[in-house]
């Protein structure tokens, strides 16, 4: 099968980067599908993989890749929930090899049935996104369906992959005002499309932005980005027993500045259900389910903003180079091999 890899730690528009490459076709055991892929979305953890390979290159590739939708073509013997013919999506686990290949293994308990209102494309653009939202918000924030009226809920980075998805998921699943952080004219008008009641700029402090804006104090702060620097900034602009979650891997924070407020923490990884088998590990794939049936239902939208064609090592090259640059809204997919 056709695949694109990795060797070494290289910047992303050196060739050698991200290579193509052929691997025996893998065999579905145990509660693996065997997915045939037609489309995949790069992420920032895609980048911080290749990245962090070491500066030697390796004898073996690695294959990255943690957003996909396809079909399925065959199961293992202990598959329960899928058979062939599946149109599925799914994040897949960061400790196996990633979707950049025509096959890919991946355990059902993580994967969903992809929505039938969406193209392969679009599809694509959404699991480790919805995954990751869903479960900042209603696992660790612990928001619950319906409620939250009255309360405010800041999104810092709400242009980009996850808060572009979990603005969406706030305003249809509860009753919270959906405050939204963006630097661009462009990134702002992007976070309002997608349901922010109201976005500030995070390019100057938030709290006084917020204070500017007549927002006042929040409830809860979902941080997407640059936490460090935000982090004195969204202290000050949480209530007191306020909470607050992150996903980014920021530099030292003082977290005894939450003291003083009460203030909890909580960080999301959205792979810690595969990477420890946890009991709870088959609740990715209900959320993906649930989230289908938004998308079905004209409550959700994809969050694809660029297609960059097909899935081989220049475009990959491409995606990576314009997801370091820091300039991406939404999400960028690739298509086909």
């Amino acid at each position: 099968m056709k695949a694109i890899a990795a060797y070494a730690s290289l910047p992303a528009d050196n060739e050698l980067a991200l290579q193509d490459i052929t691997l025996p076709d893998p065999v579905a055991t145990g509660h693996d599908l065997l997915v045939e892929v037609h489309a995949v979305s790069v992420n920032p953890v895609d980048t911080k993989v290749r990245r962090g390979l070491p500066a030697q290159a390796q004898a073996e590739p690695k294959v990255l890749g943690w957003d996909a939708s396809g079909i399925v073509r065959a199961v293992g013997p202990e598959v329960t929930l899928f058979r062939p013919g599946d149109r599925v999506w799914y994040a897949g686990a960061i400790h196996r090899p990633g979707s950049n290949s025509e096959l890919h293994l991946v355990d059902e308990r993580i994967v969903g049935r992809m929505p039938a209102s969406l193209g392969f494309a679009e599809a694509a653009a959404l699991p480790l996104t919805a995954i990751t939202a869903w479960e900042m918000l209603f696992d660790r924030l612990g928001l619950q369906l319906g409620g939250h009226e009255g309360e405010k809920l800041l999104v810092v980075g709400a242009a980009g992959g996850v808060g572009s998805i979990m603005v969406q998921l706030a305003r249809q699943l509860t009753g919270i005002t959906v405050i939204g952080t963006a630097s661009r004219p462009e990134t702002r008008e992007w976070a309002r499309i997608f349901g922010a009641h109201h976005v500030v700029d995070h390019s100057v402090s938030i709290d006084k932005a917020l204070s500017d804006a007549g927002l006042g104090e929040v409830h809860y702060v979902a941080s997407l980005t640059h936490t460090d620097k935000h982090f004195a900034a969204l202290v000050n602009a949480l209530k007191p027993q306020g909470k607050l979650a992150l996903i980014d891997d920021p530099e030292p924070i003082d977290v005894r500045l939450l003291k003083r407020k009460s203030i909890s923490l909580h960080w999301e990884l959205m792979f810690t259900r595969s990477l420890f088998t946890t009991p709870d590990m088959q609740a990715q794939h209900r959320l993906l389910n649930e989230v289908a049936q938004l998308v079905d239902d004209g409550r959700i939208r994809t969050t694809l903003a660029q297609n960059m064609g097909t899935i081989n090592a220049a475009n990959l090259r491409r995606a990576h180079a314009f997801i370091e640059s820091g300039a991406a809204s939404g999400k960028v997919v690739l298509e086909g091999f």
